[in-house]
């Protein structure tokens, strides 16, 4: 299959390039270093094995970009607005769009963007970086869950699976909504407290105060996911989440590089989406209510003060 990769971040960047040194035939949409990638290649520093390639399908405009059977969108969610611009031209009739991305909606307000296109969701399980050009920094994990959304073509989903693994990615299908809010389990807690207190994940777990807000926070989305509908998840979901961050490098997730780098967050689909969508099944995530406002709040006071 032909793989297309738009956004070439830490997370496309990651899994497209190993897509590619598995052999596969890989296209990226590359954007800020699209130049030193074409002329230097694609570095992946990983505690899995590090590697190099040095000729990298590499393109600065979608339109340039060959039609594909499947594209891992990589983008930050706060970008999907332009997605109605860069993904028309790598469509096919069958394509299949995968969303490598953070939150919960996503895929029903980019289906609403693209109603006959087949979307899947992507959740990576990942310490990953990109913060110079071509170059990403593979900390810990890597594996990665498929979730199929809108897929008519099981073959389809079931191929891409088995194209990770061939790729040395532990690869997985599993079910759609519980696995983006065991995702959420993680994400919400951690991205926006490492934000709110300017500080790592391994800091947060070594101090009991924070580490017992962590832990009510995750609680609070295993009970909205639970009123929401979503089977299989309850609190021993949270004690490994906690168990695995505990084991894991210390690390600072995408929120908090964005805010580092004075990049827009993704408020919108990690914290306000959810909270909506539990108020709306009669639950409230009243510590995670008010992460979001002080997110809010950062995130105004940064762009305001450029």
């Amino acid at each position: 299959m032909r793989y297309g990769v738009i956004g070439m971040g830490a997370i496309g960047g990651f899994y497209g390039a190993k897509l590619a040194h598995a052999g596969k035939e890989v296209h990226f949409l590359s954007h800020s270093d699209y130049q030193y990638v074409k002329e230097r290649g694609l570095q992946v520093d990983s505690c899995d094995g590090s590697f190099h390639l040095p000729h990298v399908n590499a393109y600065g405009a979608a339109s340039d970009m060959p039609k594909c059977d499947v594209v891992l969108i990589g983008l930050k969610t706060v970008n999907n607005r332009l997605l109605p611009e860069l993904l028309p031209p790598l469509l096919k009739e069958d394509t299949l769009v995968v969303l490598i991305q953070n939150g919960i909606g996503v895929e029903e307000d980019v289906q609403k963007m693209f109603p006959e296109v087949q979307l899947a969701a992507g959740l990576a399980f990942i310490c990953s970086a990109k913060t110079e050009p071509g170059k990403v920094n593979h900390q810990c994990y890597g594996y990665i869950n498929i979730g199929n959304y809108s897929c008519k073509q099981q073959e389809k989903i079931d191929e891409v699976v088995n194209d990770f693994r061939q790729a040395g990615v532990d690869a997985n299908e599993v079910e759609y909504l519980e696995a983006r809010w065991k995702k959420a389990v993680w994400n919400m807690p951690f991205n926006g407290m490492t934000v709110a207190l300017n500080t790592q994940t391994d800091i947060l777990l070594q101090h009991p105060s924070t580490l017992q807000l962590i832990k009510d926070q995750m609680m609070e989305v295993i009970e909205a996911a639970q009123a929401c509908g979503v089977k299989n998840i309850d609190e021993t979901f949270a004690e490994k989440m906690i168990y695995n961050t505990v084991h894991m490098t210390p690390y600072s997730p995408s929120m908090k590089l964005d805010f580092e780098f004075k990049r827009p967050m993704e408020i919108d689909y990690l914290y306000t989406r959810p909270i909506e969508e539990a108020r709306k099944a009669g639950y409230r995530m009243k510590k995670l209510e008010m992460l979001e406002a002080e997110l809010r709040f950062l995130d105004l006071r940064q762009r305001t003060s450029e």
